[in-house]
């Protein structure tokens, strides 16, 4: 079997040191999901002394997520959780320090890059940012009044709670389709509300959707609103081809139209396109050199797991180089 190992930093002469104040690290991973994690992995490899910052939910979204059938290795299937506490679980071995932290600000104008937290401030000598991103929500009136009694975004989360119940999910990707099926566990009726005439997830996920029994369609039609007294009670839609409003009646609403990427804190530090998510090249480099990004952050297409893990792995092996082409400016 071949092992193929990562020319270390500090194997090539980099001090491992440490400033009053500071903790100066040869990387931080910023995001704990499955770029951040497997990054964690592979930094370990190669024996750089590593932070990961991984924030509250080991493994992002796909922790919710009720189950994995195409990550490789788990010919049976995985539910998201357990996937998410096996990446966690690994990094931990390998890892120099993990803190369960979120990011609130960072430098990235010199190196070493300063990253501060809600509870203290490093610094790195290479950064590489998988913070991934979040749900996207509707907009609509009602939304927010009725987010937590009625609407959410994490059918995994609250799905329990709508036994031999009706509930409406909006949106017509893998997301939706997929927490759309899981609801079908608990829901009397599950309504897809999706704005265009077919959906957008995968063909494996169609077929199951269209031969369940449980779950109906509403196509070319948007949600307006969002009604209800002290819980949801329906959506008001429009059909975008008639123009026809009509009320639907729900008692929960799942919203899946896409996600925003987690780059707020990193707008002016790093070059982000139009959509807010970070600009790559074909080495997870950034506009800064000696900050990389990975995974849903910077690569909004496919939002795979697989190949969130591998733009972690490749992420490390540039910082790596980086790192062991720059030694020179902290001997």
């Amino acid at each position: 079997m071949l092992d193929f190992k990562l020319a270390s930093s500090q194997q090539a002469g980099q001090p491992d040191t440490e400033r009053e104040g500071d903790r100066v690290y040869d990387l931080i991973i910023i995001g704990g999901g499955p770029a951040g994690l497997t990054a964690a992995v592979y930094a370990g490899r190669a024996a750089l002394r590593t932070l990961l910052l991984g924030g509250a939910t080991p493994g992002g979204q796909i922790a919710n997520t009720d189950r994995v059938e195409n990550y490789p290795g788990f010919p049976e299937g995985i539910s998201g959780a357990d996937l998410a506490m096996r990446f966690q679980n690994q990094a931990e071995h390998f890892v120099t320090s993990l803190a369960n932290d979120f990011v609130t600000e960072v430098d990235f104008s010199a190196a070493p890059f300063t990253i501060k937290t809600h509870s203290d401030t490093y610094q790195g000598r290479a950064v590489i940012v998988a913070t991934g991103a979040f749900p996207r929500r509707l907009g609509a009136p009602g939304e927010k009044e009725y987010f937590g009694r009625g609407v959410s975004t994490c059918a995994t989360c609250d799905g329990f709670f709508y036994k031999d119940r009706r509930v409406v999910v909006i949106g017509g990707g893998d997301s939706a389709i997929d927490e759309g099926l899981f609801l079908c566990k608990f829901a009397s009726e599950v309504i897809v509300i999706h704005r265009r005439d077919e959906l957008r997830a995968t063909k494996a996920l169609q077929e199951r959707a269209f031969a369940n029994p449980k779950m109906r369609f509403v196509w070319d039609t948007m949600v307006e609103g969002i009604l209800g007294q002290d819980t949801v009670t329906g959506v008001r839609v429009r059909n975008v081809k008639t123009d026809e409003t009509s009320t639907i009646e729900t008692d929960g609403v799942f919203v899946y139209i896409g996600l925003i990427p987690g780059t707020r804190i990193f707008a002016g530090q790093l070059e982000l396109n139009e959509q807010g998510y970070i600009v790559t090249d074909s080495h997870q480099r950034t506009s800064v050199p000696g900050v990389f990004a990975a995974g849903d952050v910077q690569s909004p297409d496919f939002r795979q797991v697989v190949i969130a893990a591998g733009a972690g792995a490749k992420a490390v092996l540039e910082a790596d180089r980086y790192l062991a082409e720059t030694a020179s400016s902290y001997a």
